[in-house]
């Protein structure tokens, strides 16, 4: 059996409570077991410094400014701690996939391609880098195979743009990230049953039932 670390802005109930609504039934797999971590509250500067549960702080909810990378940094410790523990309890880390919706899937880009390059792989919806992103910066340097990117936007999306999450699909595939853009028309900042669908779908193609281990 393997792990799913599942991560969005919301807290980690929330987040599965509304995955929960959207498909009439719990995100579940015979084979996967589903992590749902919460970010911790802090203040967060686009909402006048008011407490909210995000896994970082930004400057402005832009893809054209300097990224808060203190913050970052500081959850990249946090949910490494997360994916220690299930390495502990037996799971193989190419059987870990994490990805969120979001600020959780910007979140999952860091944490993957900056500081473990060997999970099987990520999943961003509604999500960005910004321009100079400290991904961008780490994967010129990079020789590995990196974990392949399951990414998925809607074209109307009001609060992260569409173009943004174009640019930053781009930007890694030209980095040498193995990646795929689905595209939802009319779609605004919320997740749809279909792109839940493709998502699942596409974490049992990443995390296949193994066969039977011979004792």
């Amino acid at each position: 059996s393997c792990t799913l670390l599942c991560d969005t802005g919301d807290t980690g109930q929330g987040a599965r409570t509304w995955i929960k609504q959207i498909l009439n039934q719990d995100m579940a797999f015979q084979h996967i077991k589903v992590i749902y971590p919460t970010a911790p509250a802090r203040p967060y500067t686009p909402m006048k410094g008011a407490f909210s549960t995000v896994w970082f702080d930004r400057y402005k909810i832009s893809n054209d400014c300097p990224e808060h990378i203190e913050s970052i940094d500081s959850m990249c410790r946090g949910l490494t701690d997360l994916i220690n523990d299930e390495i502990k309890n037996g799971i193989a880390k190419n059987r870990i996939l994490i990805g969120g919706f979001s600020m959780g899937g910007g979140m999952a880009m860091h944490l993957a391609y900056r500081f473990h390059q060997d999970l099987a792989g990520v999943f961003a919806l509604s999500s960005f880098l910004n321009k100079d992103s400290a991904v961008y910066q780490a994967l010129k340097r990079n020789e590995n195979v990196l974990p392949e990117l399951f990414q998925c936007h809607g074209t109307a999306d009001e609060l992260v743009l569409y173009s943004w999450g174009e640019e930053t699909n781009k930007m890694l595939k030209s980095l040498g990230v193995s990646t795929s853009l689905h595209t939802f028309p009319n779609l605004n900042h919320e997740l749809s049953r279909t792109e839940i669908e493709k998502l699942k779908t596409w974490i049992v193609k990443k995390l296949p039932v193994e066969a039977a281990k011979i004792n």
